[in-house]
């Protein structure tokens, strides 16, 4: 029996999950929550999403999609969360620990729910109540515009129920998606978390000038304080150089999709934090995880000098090019 799956959240990687399940099953199996009655209305009418990857077709009835959180989780067993880190408290809160109780819960954002300093995994687990073994993490490397255009493209699917990961792996795999398992959780997620502040720093190097003998330089030290940190949090065996943690870094900070990467090189190039994130009209989570990971990180005390430095431009206005400068000498 095909579960149904809730999705929760309306942006660009949201619209592209939709089009993975409705491609793999019938889409009168999905179920939509989206913010904007305004964006509601147009999918109805124009079966597009008005505000991201409008090429790409609707095909979920009209009447599965709602901006009432409550009534879309009820009617799922898989709760499909995607909207930005910095808001999931405030979506959620309409929702009690008692309705999300023995649903599936799969977590396709890559950020920390700031205040708490918390992974998706463990506030979901230390608010609600979920069971680790209940939840599954998406990550790339895979960005939603090359989904859109139906390019070939890889996710890791994680959870610590490696039965359930290949469950839900199965929904999404199509002719353009293939998928991995993992049972590393905790690894993927704080990864994926990472590569966004490093996608940042690499923006922020090329927006002063650097160049790409450097940005080869910078991202190979990336995969390695991604490597001490998650050891450190979360000591298993892993190989640092599979997709989900070394290509997903990669294609973040390479990218010319990567809104983290694009943040980044405005704020090399000059721009404040408040322009840049007007002019892009989007969440750039490596704005808001580089300052939970400091905190986060006062406990582990790893080494990750490059985080360092992204956290000094964006919250203790330092210069970029004097920081920059700075962290050159201690890479190699």
């Amino acid at each position: 029996m095909t579960p149904k799956v809730a999705m929760i959240g309306g942006g660009s990687w949201a619209t592209a999950i939709i089009k993975m399940l409705s491609d793999n099953f019938t889409a009168k199996e999905i179920y939509w929550w989206m913010r904007s009655s305004e964006a509601i209305s147009h999918i109805g009418k124009y079966r597009h999403n008005p505000n991201y990857l409008s090429s790409v077709e609707i095909r979920i009835p009209a009447d599965r999609i709602s901006s009432d959180i409550q009534k879309i989780v009820s009617a799922a067993d898989y709760i499909l969360l995607n909207v930005p880190a910095a808001f999931l408290k405030e979506t959620l809160a309409p929702i009690t620990a008692d309705q999300l109780k023995g649903k599936k819960i799969i977590s396709a954002i890559k950020g920390i729910v700031p205040d708490e300093n918390l992974i998706i995994g463990e506030f979901l687990n230390q608010k609600y109540g979920i069971p680790f073994e209940d939840i599954v993490v998406i990550s790339g490397p895979c960005h939603a515009e090359e989904v859109a255009l139906e390019k070939l493209s890889y996710l890791t699917i994680a959870s610590m129920d490696v039965s359930l990961a290949e469950t839900f792996a199965d929904l999404l795999n199509t002719r353009y998606i293939k998928t991995n398992v993992s049972d590393d959780i905790f690894g993927t997620e704080y990864a994926a978390v990472l590569k966004n502040i490093y996608a940042v720093a690499s923006g922020i190097c090329h927006g002063v000038g650097y160049g790409d003998n450097f940005q080869a330089v910078l991202i190979s030290n990336a995969i390695r304080e991604i490597k001490r940190f998650v050891e450190a949090v979360h000591p298993i065996s892993r190989d640092i150089k599979e997709s989900a943690y070394l290509g997903d870094l990669l294609v973040t900070a390479y990218s010319q999709f990567s809104r983290n990467r694009t943040f980044g090189n405005m704020i090399g190039k000059g721009y404040t934090v408040k322009s840049a994130q007007l002019e892009m009209n989007m969440v750039a989570e490596g704005y808001y995880a580089v300052k939970c990971m400091h905190h986060i990180n006062k406990k582990y005390k790893v080494d990750m000098p490059i985080s360092r430095a992204v956290y000094a431009i964006l919250y203790e206005k330092h210069a970029p090019q004097i920081e920059m400068r700075l962290l050159t000498e201690q890479l190699n």
